[in-house]
């Protein structure tokens, strides 16, 4: 009998847990629940954290996202309006602000996800497609792009940048006011989309990168151009320079010798005029200097007999007769 009671006590008890299991709930600081009966909404939502009660086993918790979610669309071609394919790439910041409205249309994530590509997708189509490309890839029609006057110079019209109308803040802004009220609708608030990336389509990137790079080599050539001239200017400079140098140096080196000369001739005079027999001697001297650079085994000379050249050759050979 006591097994018995005590068998059905604790069969009391852990019916009472679950039931009590069952009639409790916690909501979270960053969350919001709908409760639902037989799968219809009851009452309005449950927006303060703490320990709550429902209907056990009849009612059930929905918990829905309190915080700002983010949104990251797919990478998707569309045409601008100068009809150039490019391919933008998305993102954004949405939250859900009324969970009732948001639970009866769309119930979860996964299908405001769904939405937020169809309505955000949109409406980046219709933007793009009404604007240039030079208004998308545009920060802002304020700031002035820095232009070097060279470069103006050497490619002319084709390196002014063409005026735009809005630029990529104002078309982000364009798509931002067209979405929000239509998310609005779901319950959501479109917080902020904004371009990640913007690509060209690969059939006119490469004609793109092509015009790049022959821009670049245009302005390659005229800067070489303008070094080799430079430095052929260098050169005929260094050149003069050169030979002013070399020309002032042979002057003075010429100069030395002369004055070198006429000091060595002033000696010579000196030492050899003081005496008859000493000029003699210089007259000799210098006689033989002329024989001995002049006359070689194989030389013939022809003088006449009264040339001061045979003088000395004629006392030798008299003296040797």
């Amino acid at each position: 009998m006591k097994q018995l009671s005590l068998a059905l006590f604790l069969g009391i008890a852990i019916v009472l847990l679950v039931i009590i299991g069952s009639a409790i709930y916690t909501v979270d600081e960053t969350e919001q629940v709908i409760i639902t009966e037989f799968g219809r909404k009851v009452g309005d939502p449950v927006t303060e954290a703490g320990l709550k009660f429902k209907t056990p086993f009849i009612q059930h918790v929905n918990r829905i996202e309190k915080r700002v979610l983010e949104w990251d669309g797919n990478a998707t071609e569309m045409p601008t309006r100068d009809k150039l394919f490019i391919i933008a790439d998305m993102f954004g910041r949405w939250k859900i602000t009324d969970a009732s409205v948001f639970f009866e249309k769309l119930r979860d994530e996964r299908s405001a996800i769904s939405r937020l590509d169809d309505i955000l997708g949109g409406e980046t189509r219709t933007a793009v497609a009404n604007h240039d490309l030079i208004e998308i890839i545009r920060s802002t029609k304020e700031r002035e792009p820095v232009q070097g006057g060279e470069i103006v110079d050497i490619l002319g019209e084709s390196a002014q940048l063409e005026d735009i109308e809005q630029g990529r803040p104002a078309i982000e802004q364009i798509i931002f006011d067209s979405a929000k009220p239509k998310l609005a609708e779901f319950g959501i608030e479109l917080l902020d989309i904004r371009f990640k990336r913007i690509n060209y389509n690969p059939t006119v990137e490469k004609d793109i990168f092509q015009r790049m790079i022959s821009e670049r080599k245009q302005i390659a050539e005229r800067f070489r151009s303008e070094g080799q001239g430079e430095a052929a200017r260098i050169l005929g400079s260094m050149e003069k320079d050169v030979n002013e140098i070399k020309s002032e140096a042979y002057k003075k080196v010429q100069s030395i010798r002369g004055e070198a000369d006429a000091k060595a001739t002033a000696i010579y005079a000196n030492a050899y005029n003081q005496s008859p027999q000493a000029a003699e001697f210089y007259r000799f001297i210098k006689s033989l200097e002329t024989y001995q650079t002049s006359l070689g085994g194989e030389t013939t000379v022809i003088l006449n007999t009264d040339s001061p050249l045979l003088q000395y050759l004629q006392s030798f050979e008299g003296n040797g007769n």
